[in-house]
């Protein structure tokens, strides 16, 4: 895939505050923010819950492929807001591996839980227990995000704002 190597990627959880973050460093830098599933709720005309319990797991985690070469394809620099498990697939870590840079936002699980369980409706693969699923994803996502990042930074108790700031820093 031929692609300009300066898109900003951040990758993370879910409630890691990569589309927070994103769109305020995307407005500051004057770029475009590719959000991986608002572009596939864009491209399907459905939302992430609803492709999970009409088409299963399986279905979106393609989706979220495909969202991820759009965005790496685009010929203008943009910040992208990969999927939380964006990682999962072998693909998806070889093109994040060819891109730089790629930040993981880092957060805590039980922050991870109080964020997400804020009104959210849209989280299909947290269960009656989101600290103890987000837990394990963590556990189970942890060595993958570790193995495509560039930098890493954690999020536990930042405001989105500040981590906008870090990551400027680290672009200069």
């Amino acid at each position: 895939m031929n692609r300009p190597a300066n898109h900003i990627v951040l990758i993370g959880m879910m409630g890691s505050g990569k589309s927070t973050v994103g769109r305020i460093l995307a407005s500051r830098l004057g770029v475009d923010l590719k959000d991986s599933d608002a572009m596939i709720e864009a491209t399907t005309g459905r939302t992430v819950r609803e492709i999970f319990a009409a088409d299963g797991e399986p279905a979106f985690r393609a989706f979220e492929t495909q969202a991820l070469q759009q965005a790496l394809a685009t010929n203008e620099r943009c910040v992208i807001a990969g999927a939380g498990g964006i990682v999962l697939a072998a693909e998806n870590r070889l093109l994040l591996k060819s891109t730089s840079p790629v930040i993981w936002l880092r957060c805590d699980p039980v922050e991870l839980a109080r964020r997400v369980m804020d009104g959210s409706t849209h989280r299909p693969l947290l269960a009656e227990d989101p600290v103890g699923v987000l837990k394990k994803m963590h556990l189970d996502r942890a060595t993958l995000y570790g193995e495509v990042a560039t930098n890493i930074i954690d999020v536990d108790g930042r405001a989105p704002s500040e981590i906008a700031d870090e990551i400027q820093e680290l672009l200069k």
